[in-house]
């Protein structure tokens, strides 16, 4: 912060000729001391005036760079926000700050954790994970955070086994209990929304029994502090960060310690003797007093590590924020020069307006505020690798921008390293997928993500991956023995190569060959009183009839069609009538033959060959007559039978029309179905239903 301002007062472009002035305190942590610092800053003057010509207003508070924490920005929001005292934070996230009803006065530099919560849940959907523990801080970060994050892990279908929250003020006896809940636990990933102190804390009671392998998924709180890379079980860890930056003349400022400005403060004092083991007030009995030979230039730690920098930008860019609100507020541009008018009296109110629009860009990086205060989300992703010394280091393998398009903000530009080192994603589910053929049927009791898989009922396919439910085959498919894939039925007729139709043939063509042999002795002894006793006529016309009887029986053979179907049923019905109206002519005559040798009897005359003739074709005349009816009224068609085999289509003639509920498809077009047929073999009830009487 003080770097920033630096920069700031020694600008010719940004605040020309005033010069911004700070106060730094330390709440410890404390929401109590937090409370107290806003009230003192929000009197709007210091006890202490400071009149000198580096003031260009003194001791007026334009604005807050802070706090670290989200409980105690909470209160101190609350506490500006009515006096119009603008706050910004470097570090506080929680999503309930983006209320401007409450918090009408915060601004922060960080993102929101809504945000967070919603990169970690593309995270664990990302990598198909779907039964996951959850820890959290016991705060206004860890409940919120992970409240936010529940919701879009529950909207992506992810389901928690359990969720556990402590603080590191617990007992021993409470921290135990969660560290036992994620020994015990199925779930392979652990979510942990902690801050860095609380994660502490957890991880050395883990550390006594260390768990089964865990993956850790973190939030930033903890997931870049280096001190949890000792721990070797969170090895492969990956969560979301702050952004790594670079602050260019950041490090020769932090390395431009004079030994005066060490003593003059005592956080510069005690730093200075930490680093060195060495003492400057002779108060440590245990340490060599420093001898002036120590050089700042010479220490490799993260107070000199200014290429990890990550929170610290955040500090860098909210000290620019209130600057250029500042500027807009009291300077304009005129020509070619900034014009700053020193005597207005600015209040924090106009600080507060400005500050809402403020865009601008730092060192390549961007900031601006949305009308609830938050900047554009965007976080690195993270993963805690070993390095070829062994050592684990944290390694920025990817990002999420909530700028970009929904469903490309997250990406992934490096490989991962695993929970073990693992290089394969570990797996972490309830239930293992259900495969094609199977479909879902939840666990009693259990959350969505428990089920077993049971196979699809008969006539019934799921074809993807844990189907929720089977869905029937078309009328004219049915599924494969795996009820993941439907395949047209196999469509059955009585072909003429098959072995029922060679036999119906021969049959045929042997009754024809008889009919035709017999009619050819009749013609040849057509003369021999036996075959003029019997009405030669009649017995060639029946002989005839019996022909066309047997070759009718071919007709049934092939795959039906329209005419097929006509000519099958009217033919064989005529030609039937035919050779059973020649029959009753014949029987007849013999009858009244017994009857007429009565004496005084003349019955024979009324059945001589005229009457007998008229007989065969007045009966046959009927049939015809009704034939034609029945083709005009309702014809037969083709049809597929659907309904007599689930698994195979078998082609037939329909020879009634039934109602649409329960019709069936013609072939090409729709046609009735027949009604449930007696469960014979296809061809035999086929034929059997053809040429019954």
């Amino acid at each position: 912060m003080i770097f920033a301002l630096e920069e700031i007062n020694n600008s010719t472009e940004l605040l020309p000729g005033i010069r911004l002035g700070y106060q730094i305190y330390d709440s410890c942590a404390s929401v109590p001391v937090a409370v107290h610092i806003a009230f003192h800053l929000s009197n709007g003057h210091d006890h202490i005036f400071y009149k000198d010509s580096n003031c260009s207003q003194s001791g007026v508070v334009m604005a807050a760079v802070g706090e670290t924490g989200s409980t105690p920005s909470i209160s101190m929001s609350r506490i500006f926000g009515p006096f119009h005292f603008p706050q910004v934070s470097h570090s506080a996230s929680c999503a309930c700050l983006s209320n401007k009803q409450q918090y009408p006065t915060f601004f922060r530099t960080i993102p929101s954790d809504q945000f967070q919560a919603d990169a970690l849940a593309k995270l664990v959907k990302h990598f198909g994970w779907t039964w996951i523990g959850a820890v959290r801080s016991d705060s206004d970060y860890g409940n919120n955070g992970m409240a936010s994050f529940l919701a879009a892990a529950k909207k992506d279908g992810i389901c928690v086994e359990y969720s556990e929250s402590f603080d590191k003020t617990n007992s021993h006896r409470k921290i135990q209990k969660v560290a036992d809940v994620i020994r015990s636990s199925t779930a392979m990933v652990v979510v942990a929304f902690i801050d860095s102190s609380d994660m502490r804390v957890l991880l050395e009671e883990l550390a006594r029994n260390p768990p089964p392998p865990r993956q850790w998924i973190g939030s930033e709180g903890w997931i870049t502090d280096s001190f949890f890379t000792s721990y070797s079980f969170c090895e492969g860890s990956i969560g979301v960060a702050i952004q790594q930056s670079f602050i260019p003349g950041l490090r020769d400022f932090l390395l431009d310690l004079s030994p005066t400005e060490v003593a003059a403060s005592s956080v510069l004092t005690e730093f200075w003797e930490d680093a060195f083991n060495c003492t400057l007030t002779k108060t440590i009995s245990n340490r060599r007093m420093c001898d002036g030979t120590e050089d700042i230039k010479t220490l490799k730690n993260s107070y000199t590590n200014i290429f990890q920098l990550r929170m610290t930008n955040m500090v860098y860019k909210a000290v620019y924020a209130i600057a250029h609100a500042i500027h807009n507020a009291l300077c304009q541009r005129t020509n070619l020069t900034i014009q700053c008018d020193k005597n207005i009296r600015l209040e924090s109110k106009q600080v507060l307006s400005q500050l809402k629009k403020v865009n601008f860009s730092q060192n390549g990086y961007p900031v601006s505020f949305d009308a609830n205060g938050d900047p554009v989300a965007f976080y690195e992703l993270v993963n805690w690798q070993k390095s070829e010394r062994g050592v684990i280091e944290v390694v920025a393998v990817g990002y999420y921008d909530a700028s970009l398009p929904k469903g490309q903000e997250f990406q992934i530009n490096k490989n991962i390293t695993w929970v073990q080192g693992e290089t394969q994603v570990p797996v972490s589910v309830c239930s293992e997928s259900c495969p094609p053929g199977t479909h879902k049927v939840l666990q009693k009791g259990k959350p969505i993500c428990c089920y077993d898989c049971i196979p699809c009922p008969e006539g019934e396919i799921s074809n993807m991956t844990d189907s929720p439910d089977c869905l029937p085959c078309p009328s004219e498919y049915w599924p494969k023995a795996e009820n993941d894939y439907c395949f047209p039925k196999p469509v059955e007729f009585l072909s003429f190569d098959e072995v029922l139709s060679i036999i119906l043939a021969a049959f045929s063509i042997m009754g024809t060959c008889l009919a035709v042999i017999t009619a050819v002795i009749f013609f040849h002894t057509r003369t021999t009183p036996i075959v003029r006793a019997n009405n030669s006529e009649l017995s060639f016309l029946l002989l005839f009839s019996l022909t066309l009887c047997f070759l009718c029986s071919l007709t049934f053979i092939g795959a039906p069609s329209k005419r097929s179907c006509m000519l099958r049923h009217t033919a064989f019905g005529i030609i039937f009538v035919l050779c059973i109206s020649c029959v009753l002519g014949k029987t007849v005559v013999v009858l009244m033959a017994f009857k007429a040798t009565l004496p005084g009897s003349n019955v024979m005359k009324w059945f001589g060959p005229p009457q007998q003739r008229l007989t065969v074709v007045s009966l046959t005349l009927i049939q015809v007559l009704i034939c034609t009816v029945w083709l005009i009224l309702s014809p037969p068609f083709p049809m597929k039978n659907l309904t007599t085999y689930k698994e195979k289509i078998i082609l037939e003639c329909a020879l009634v029309v039934r109602s649409r509920k329960t019709s069936k498809r013609r072939y090409p077009n729709q046609s009735p179905e027949l009604p449930q047929q007696p469960s014979f073999k296809a061809k035999e009830q086929w034929l059997y239903s053809e040429l019954q009487l």
